[in-house]
């Protein structure tokens, strides 16, 4: 008799699959169909640069048309942008993504720099971390070659002085990672200044469920999905009660960001909607005890809005709001 082919014990949306023998597959972005186009109206430019050439890591970049001058146009602030995907899939190069990126570079006048990271579960926690920190020193080591820096970040081109990171959904989780790990101002990666942190239904877990997880799910985002996701990026036989899952486990609360400007954004059908209000309610009260001006906290819930409402309509009623939230959040740091 011959041998029995393997099964595929757990599948991320088609997009990656784990047989019963240990063994991968997973689909590259040219082999997947996406549902949505790139629109691209030119108000924005991009490029991809390397970032980590040892994990085979890329950023793209993304600036205004009119940044390019003459006449020489101010210096543009500097906005990270890390994609979700449940830490196993997603990329810059996703039609989604890169909409999106386009709109924030041209509507908010920013250099976008959105990197890719190790993905799971060729790659779990904490690479997607550690490559997310090495994202960010790249930007400090831009800043210091001054004119031997890419010649989209040289001297009197970017102000390094105004950075902002944000995050979707994993994203999201790694930009709450970066406020752990540097807060706002840190003179760690001096010259360069994170000024404040935006959580865009940051991906956060844990194994007691809240009431928005046991109730309906979304149309295309579910329990079963998070749980998929968690059981293939967390470092093998933890939870989602390990910390890199669950902020507030571990001890980890007690770290959880006073000193960091935060944003905190949710649609109001997101299934993790509860897990996240709950992540800001904790904020709130650490930003009581700190008395700091300078490191307020906000949360916006979009009424009627789904997971990643931005990424799957970038021009819609909902995405502009979100815009101006955003440009609000980028003059008021």
């Amino acid at each position: 008799m011959g041998s029995v082919p393997p099964r595929i014990v757990e599948d991320c949306l088609g997009i990656v699959q784990v047989f019963s023998d240990g063994s991968i597959s997973r689909c590259h972005d040219n082999d997947i169909n996406f549902p949505m186009k790139v629109q691209d109206d030119g108000s924005a430019v991009w490029k991809d640069c390397p970032y980590d050439k040892k994990n085979s890591l890329h950023l793209r970049l993304y600036r205004p048309a009119t940044a390019a001058g003459p006449p020489a146009p101010p210096k543009l602030p500097v906005l990270y942008f890390f994609h979700g995907g449940g830490f196993c899939v997603g990329s810059r190069t996703w039609p989604n993504c890169h909409n999106f990126c386009l709109r924030l570079a041209s509507v908010l006048q920013v250099m976008v720099v959105a990197p890719d990271y190790r993905l799971a579960p060729e790659h779990r926690l904490p690479a997607a971390v550690e490559d997310a920190l090495t994202a960010v020193k790249w930007l400090q080591i831009q800043a210091l070659l001054g004119s031997g820096a890419d010649e989209w970040l040289r001297d009197g081109l970017v102000d390094f002085d105004r950075v902002i990171v944000i995050g979707d959904s994993s994203g999201g989780n790694l930009a709450h990672q970066l406020a752990l790990e540097f807060g706002s101002g840190s003179p760690v990666l001096h010259p360069v200044r994170i000024r404040g942190y935006v959580l865009m239904a940051p991906f956060f877990g844990g194994t007691v469920r809240t009431k928005s997880e046991a109730g309906p799910p979304e149309d295309f985002l579910n329990l079963d999905i998070l749980d998929r996701f968690w059981r293939l990026s967390l470092p093998e036989g933890e939870t989602a009660d390990h910390p890199l899952a669950n902020p507030s486990s571990g001890g980890s609360g007690s770290l959880l960001l006073s000193s960091s400007r935060m944003l905190v954004v949710v649609g109001e059908r997101e299934v993790m909607r509860d897990r996240i209000h709950n992540y800001y309610k904790t904020l709130e009260l650490l930003k009581d005890k700190d008395k700091d001006k300078d490191n307020d906290k906000e949360y916006v819930e979009f009424p009627g809005q789904q997971h990643g409402f931005y990424l799957t309509s970038p021009f819609s009623p909902a995405t502009q709001h979100l815009l101006r939230h955003l440009r609000r959040f980028l003059n008021a740091t």
